[in-house]
């Protein structure tokens, strides 16, 4: 199987923008949308550039944290935050927020995995499998369905 270093997923909401953003930009409601966060411990009030949060994740009977340092937050346009572990780059993850037509909206959560070159890489990589049971070459599909799950929870809160 060839690795995959990008995904995306996008999903039409009939909701404002700003209530979108209200969404996906506070790491304290990730375990409401994401089939892997169950809590996040925030390091701070305000979601901007900067904040850093610690995401925990359980595939299972396998539990592992994570921490996030927000990059962008752009209210009612996009948000991102850059994962990492044990210090070495693991990731990226985000949302972008379109306007779709007839007031409605297409939010698009994408990931890029960071896990590219050297020691580092391979060391994440490793810790990656053992943690999650996901080998670094199957992270791609396994983002991509979690992705559709966690699109579709926000979608059917917001349209309630």
């Amino acid at each position: 199987m060839e690795r995959q270093w990008t995904v995306e997923e996008s999903v039409v909401i009939d909701a404002a923008p700003e209530r979108v953003y209200e969404a996906v930009a506070d790491p304290r409601r990730m375990g409401e949308w994401s089939p892997e966060v169950f809590a996040v411990w925030v390091r701070g009030r305000r979601v901007v550039p900067g904040l850093t949060f610690v995401g925990f994740n359980r595939v299972g009977p396998r539990v592992w944290f994570t921490n996030c340092r927000v990059t962008q937050a752009v209210p009612g346009k996009a948000f991102a935050f850059r994962v990492t572990s044990f210090g070495a780059p693991v990731a990226v993850w985000g949302y972008r927020i379109e306007p779709a037509g007839d007031g409605s909206i297409r939010l698009t959560e994408h990931w890029e995995d960071l896990r590219r070159d050297g020691r580092a890489a391979a060391f994440v990589s490793l810790l990656g499998r053992v943690f999650t049971g996901v080998p670094a070459e199957g992270r791609a599909e396994v983002n991509r369905q979690g992705m559709r799950t966690t699109l579709g929870r926000i979608k059917a809160a917001l349209e309630r």
